[in-house]
């Protein structure tokens, strides 16, 4: 299967459990609601450019958007770890190393700690920003952390779960064309 055909049926189907499954799910408490559709964008390849990932990001941010019935309000958490992870990826992980081996970021290919790391700060900021556009009122300085604290965690231990069940592959890449 291509990477571009296995993007696409991730896209799908991200949109999909999250709109279908997790968003019927009634919230565990006021704090928590899980969110794991923007792992699409985590696990695109290492070789994606900035700009494209930024773009496909937006997109599907408002994808998400359109099913959920909230114009823009994911589709700027998105487009924010979309430009954050790069930056991440060149900190967490040696260039020469792994980025030419593995063709995108996994627990195969970053090892658990460097991977853990990688999730939990985009998952943190993702849903930090998510929660401030959803609230825009910091009159409980403290709701809003239990909020993001709450959500952060459910979402990683959602994220972590699904790394488990269903592992991806580290498929090697090569030089040869």
């Amino acid at each position: 299967m291509t990477n571009l055909l296995k993007n696409i049926i991730r896209f799908v189907l991200f949109i999909a459990v999250q709109v279908y499954v997790f968003n019927k799910v009634p919230p565990v408490h006021e704090f928590v609601k899980p969110y794991i559709y923007f792992l699409f964008i985590l696990w695109l390849p290492f070789n994606t450019g900035r700009a494209p990932l930024m773009l496909l990001a937006f997109i599907f941010g408002l994808t998400y958007d359109y099913f959920s019935g909230t114009p823009g309000l994911h589709a700027a958490p998105c487009v924010l770890i979309a430009y954050l992870r790069p930056f991440l990826l060149n900190l967490l992980i040696p260039q020469e190393t792994t980025q030419l081996s593995f063709a995108e970021p996994s627990v195969k290919s970053m090892g658990w700690g460097s991977y853990a790391t990688y999730i939990l700060i985009l998952t943190f900021m993702h849903t930090t920003l998510l929660v401030f556009l959803e609230w825009m009122d910091f009159g409980d300085f403290f709701f809003f952390i239990g909020k993001v604290t709450a959500t952060t965690a459910l979402s990683l231990v959602l994220i972590f779960i699904a790394e488990i069940l269903f592992p991806r592959k580290g498929k090697v890449r090569t030089n040869a064309a």
